[in-house]
């Protein structure tokens, strides 16, 4: 078998995270890694047990790295995404896509120019469940869709003494819960509703204005505390938590909460969306199992199993029932998808995976939400 050999660019939390995904799947091979520095990278590669490293000027100079993925913060995402691109390499690219609506309306003009495949790393929507509730609402068994109630819950901001670049406007932009997970939760409602969010009403809250930021390396979900000394205090500007009225095009409306000083809730998004004959109930930390309301009969669980689910949903499960499947999972689904287009050689004409068009859409949603919140009042989309 010949390989797709890919170059894997960042290794945060979510660069190790792809690279997992990427060896469960037996067409790719992850050739290379990069980093800000030839010296880390050797070092990052070394403890990934990634046998090539580069900066990333080199790594798109390599001819046979056909597909690259971008899991660097936020303000490189537009740079790096276009030089690959003009380098004539696929890419996946962690979302934001871009800072703004401009960079990101110019990579998706790019990506059709090229035909290259592209895809953001929407990830949530390979919970299998999530496809389940998707394909039973086009089958008709959900109904018109009376209303959404969305949450996306985090406590690794709990703390004043928590602190990550996130948390800088220069390197994640002006939105911060909204734009990290709140964008999650929009990309999800649309694709499992068919609805478009065309109008939305926002309220933020900076629990902490001022956090203290350390002045020694701290890595993301750590957990790990210094002395007084070891922190300086830096004001902040972005949201901790964030209320958004919706609505829809359908005339219907929702609301979601998205917060990352949620004491207990470590990584939680929740979904209750109601239709003229069912509701439909899902949690991302109980992501095995969803909740069926009905009026006239009992409730239904149904749980992830490839002989229950509807047959278009089989293809993201890969074990039987009672085997649970849960974060990890939703990238190698995604990215199997993914490297069936790379293995083509150029974009699908109907992807069925998150692409840059879609990057787009979230960021258009997000910066209204943020314009909302400004204003105080009602934005259209």
């Amino acid at each position: 078998m010949n390989k797709i050999k890919v170059g894997v660019v960042g290794t945060g939390f979510i660069g190790p995270a792809h690279i997992e995904a990427l060896r469960r799947l037996p067409n790719v091979e992850v050739a290379a890694l990069c980093e800000v520095t030839a010296e880390l990278a050797k070092e990052k590669a070394d403890g990934l047990g990634i046998a090539r490293s580069y900066t990333f000027d080199e790594l798109l100079k390599q001819d046979d790295i056909q597909a690259i993925h971008i899991c660097t913060p936020n303000f490189l995402h537009y740079s790096q995404s276009k030089a690959a691109l003009l380098a004539g390499k696929h890419v996946i690219c962690e979302k934001p896509l871009a800072k703004d609506l401009h960079e990101a309306e110019e990579l998706v003009k790019l990506a059709a120019e090229t035909g290259l495949v592209n895809a953001v790393h929407f990830n949530l929507r390979y919970y299998p469940l999530a496809r389940q509730m998707k394909s039973m609402r086009e089958k008709g068994e959900l109904g018109e869709i009376y209303s959404f109630i969305g949450s996306y819950l985090q406590d690794w901001l709990f703390y004043q003494t928590d602190y990550n670049w996130r948390l800088e406007p220069d390197k994640s932009g002006d939105s911060r819960a909204i734009a990290d997970i709140g964008s999650h939760l929009m990309d999800i409602l649309e694709y499992i509703t068919g609805l478009k969010t065309v109008a939305v009403m926002a309220d933020f809250n900076t629990v902490h204005k001022t956090r203290k930021k350390p002045l020694k390396a701290v890595e993301t979900y750590s957990g790990k505390m210094l002395q007084p000394e070891d922190y300086a205090d830096v004001p902040i500007t972005t949201e901790d938590h964030a209320n958004v009225l919706l609505r829809f095009d359908n005339g219907n409306k929702g609301v979601i909460t998205v917060s990352q000083v949620s004491a207990g809730r470590k990584n939680r998004m929740s979904l209750e969306i109601s239709g003229s004959k069912k509701t439909f109930s899902w949690c991302s930390e109980s992501p095995n199992e969803m909740w069926i309301g009905n009026r006239d009969k009992a409730n239904e669980i149904l749980m992830r199993d490839p002989s229950l689910v509807n047959e278009d949903v089989r293809s993201t499960i890969t074990f039987p029932g009672g085997h649970n499947e849960g974060f990890p999972d939703t990238s190698k689904q995604m990215f199997k998808e993914v490297y069936a287009a790379i293995a083509a050689g150029k974009q699908p004409e109907n992807p069925t995976f998150p692409t840059f068009a879609d990057g787009y859409r979230e960021l258009l949603i997000c910066e209204k939400i943020l314009e909302s919140n400004k204003a105080q009042a009602w934005v259209t989309i």
